[in-house]
């Protein structure tokens, strides 16, 4: 089995509420938009995975005009109330299938994660899980170690 960058979609996860870090806002704040070594979170987040994907989509949640220096689509949850990050990994699988029919799969990378795998490990995830029967995703760890999730 051999996944080429275009059977990716890159779901960035961006559609939390951030409460703890913005306590003082009510409704929370964009993580993924404060400033880590001169530019947002999100752009390191999208430097990194853009080469590993054929499409990127950012999840998140509210006015999308707010990722509009991003270039990027935008898919909010299809689920109301903030249900957490499976809502977003669900709304990122429906984007991806209605404008990125030919991806055969979608890996989602956090977007206050600002350190995503190195280039190539994305691709080689769903062979790992491919190889290991039961197994329904791979996670690709900080230290760029692939594990099945069964």
């Amino acid at each position: 089995m051999t996944t080429k960058f275009d059977d990716i979609t890159g779901v960035l996860l961006a559609g939390g509420q951030s409460r703890r870090m913005f306590p003082e806002q009510p409704g929370g704040g964009d993580k993924s938009l404060r400033d880590l070594a001169g530019k947002p979170m999100l752009a390191h987040v999208i430097d990194r995975l853009g080469p590993q994907a054929g499409r990127l989509v950012i999840n998140a949640n509210g006015d999308p005009t707010r990722f509009a220096p991003f270039n990027l689509p935008v898919a909010a949850d299809t689920i109301d109330g903030f249900a957490g990050p499976l809502a977003g990994v669900l709304a990122g699988m429906r984007w991806s299938r209605t404008n990125a029919p030919s991806a055969t799969h979608i890996a989602t990378v956090s977007t206050d994660a600002a350190v995503a795998p190195p280039i190539t490990t994305v691709a080689e995830a769903p062979v790992a899980a491919a190889h290991a029967e039961g197994t329904i995703a791979a996670a690709v760890l900080a230290n760029a170690d692939l594990s099945s999730l069964e």
